[in-house]
């Protein structure tokens, strides 16, 4: 695999980013986006994706337990749509149930407050969801991606 990927934790009010190596073998943080709106988030996004010359994106999908939809599920999947439109950004949907909690037990871990954890914690979910997407890729487990356009 050559070339940066760009790692996205969705949510509501917040965006995690982070970006994979050239190589794509391991995820670093960035930043944490403060959703204004769909034209400013997709325009950070942007200059992101020129920045760190990446034109594949890895969406946390956040499904339920059971691995189905939820509400949240749908709103990321329609982000992921819009992104892949906008920009011709190859975009996968990779399953990230659990990487918040995780990153919440990484920081906490570590020793750090809790006012810096609710700082970082959106760009550690991104590290964690971008992570396990490489180490598939490594191990060549089938990450539901087909080529082009928005993956499953």
């Amino acid at each position: 695999m050559i070339g940066r990927i760009l790692g996205l934790d969705v949510g509501d009010v917040r965006i995690g980013v982070a970006v994979s190596d050239p190589l794509g073998i391991t995820a670093q943080a960035l930043l944490t986006i403060h959703r204004a709106g769909p034209e400013q988030d997709f325009l950070q996004i942007r200059k992101l994706m020129e920045e760190y010359e990446t034109q594949s994106v890895i969406l946390g999908h956040p499904l339920n337990m059971d691995g189905t939809e939820g509400p949240q599920a749908l709103k990321v999947r329609a982000f992921a749509q819009e992104l892949s439109d906008r920009f011709g950004a190859h975009v996968t949907l990779w399953d990230e149930r659990l990487t918040t909690s995780e990153a919440r037990k990484v920081l906490i871990s570590g020793g750090m407050r809790r006012e810096k954890r609710k700082q970082v914690i959106d760009q550690a979910a991104a590290v964690i969801l971008l992570q396990s997407y490489l180490d598939a890729q490594a191990h060549s487990i089938d990450p539901n991606s087909i080529g082009s356009g928005l993956d499953p």
